[in-house]
């Protein structure tokens, strides 16, 4: 969800204001319409919020929607509920685009422009938290007993942190909420802008990323790790889940309770793990697909589509780990007689 904890919201305003400053039309829209009081994904999106319809992989979540409004392709017209406004849009992810830098304008995005900005909440300590020199709190954030920070790090506007965790050394934490006795290890890097473009390889135009980043309690993150935020909804790391060294998490990622992620491994946005799948080194994910509970990846494993519950797989595109050494075996006698 877009929280203004950590993005400034420039509404509410009515959705014909909206769209006319956006050049914009919706169908049967009367008078000014509802008044909208931010954006928000498609499942979670209630009748004062405005989302996004963009190709057919949002149909199912499109029709169960509650929003009061939605911008949607062509394609997805019949698909809009009777009870929210359809905005129809030649490119619906550039007209979202353009209504989030309105609502969310970009000039408050960014842990820096938070820090430098007017402190109109103090940051909140619980009793034995200790703070290494050179650490540097941001407006509104929280932090429970017992927490040690280490060396210039960094805590952004608004941030959380539950009681007993341990930040270590040069540390970078933004738009993100962590439960207790988390650990970071130094040099992470937690609720970074995600990987989001729009006219890819012409003006490469930034996809707002104005969701956050939820740490469970008991999660650890290798050094020089990072997590990105959501674009709109929330990255989530499950209780438990350790993650090593050099591991790109990316954006909308949801990981579930007690996984084991190697060093050097690579989620691409809103991959799914479900609880314990175990991923080994340098393996990787493509994005928006689902890893089922208890599965295994081998190192080095590339998975590119959904892997049922309890597999074990290895290879590039990642498959079932017997098969992979029987192909590899075949191919080593291959070359042999060759």
């Amino acid at each position: 969800m877009v929280d203004t904890r950590f993005h400034s919201f420039s509404g509410p305003a009515p959705l014909a204001a909206l769209l006319a400053a956006l050049g914009l039309a919706a169908e049967g829209l009367k008078g000014d319409g509802p008044v909208i009081e931010g954006a928000e994904e498609l499942v979670l999106a209630g009748p004062g919020h405005i989302s996004l319809a963009a190709h057919a992989g949002y149909r199912e979540m499109l029709r169960g929607t509650a929003a009061g409004a939605v911008i949607v392709s062509q394609d997805l017209r019949a698909d809009v509920p009777a009870g929210t406004i359809a905005i129809l849009a030649k490119n619906p992810h550039v007209a979202f685009a353009d209504l989030l830098d309105r609502l969310y304008p970009g000039n408050t995005r960014s842990t820096v422009m938070a820090l430098l900005g007017p402190r109109d909440a103090l940051p909140l300590t619980e009793i034995d938290v200790r703070l290494g020199p050179g650490v540097v709190l941001g407006p509104g954030v929280e932090i429970g007993r017992g927490t040690v920070i280490g060396p210039n790090s960094v805590i952004g506007a608004g941030v959380t942190i539950g009681r007993n965790a341990v930040i270590g050394a040069n540390v970078s934490i933004e738009c993100a909420h962590l439960g207790n006795q988390v650990v970071l290890h130094a040099g992470a890097r937690i609720g970074s802008e995600g990987f989001g473009w729009l006219d890819h390889g012409r003006s490469n135009r930034k996809i707002p990323q104005l969701g956050r980043v939820i740490i469970q309690d008991r999660v650890e993150v290798g050094a020089n790790s990072t997590i990105d935020r959501g674009a709109l909804g929330d990255t989530v790391i499950g209780e438990g889940t350790k993650i090593d060294n050099l591991v790109q998490i990316g954006h909308n990622c949801r990981i579930g309770r007690n996984c084991l992620i190697a060093g050097m491994a690579g989620l691409a946005g809103s991959t799914i793990l479900e609880d314990s799948v175990m991923f080994g080194a340098g393996a990787g994910a493509t994005g928006h697909l689902t890893i089922g509970r208890g599965s295994v990846l081998a190192a080095r494993a590339t998975v590119t589509k959904d892997i049922p519950a309890g597999s074990q797989v290895a290879g590039f595109p990642a498959q079932n780990a017997k098969a992979w050494l029987r192909d590899q075996a075949a191919l080593r006698r291959l070359s042999k007689r060759t």
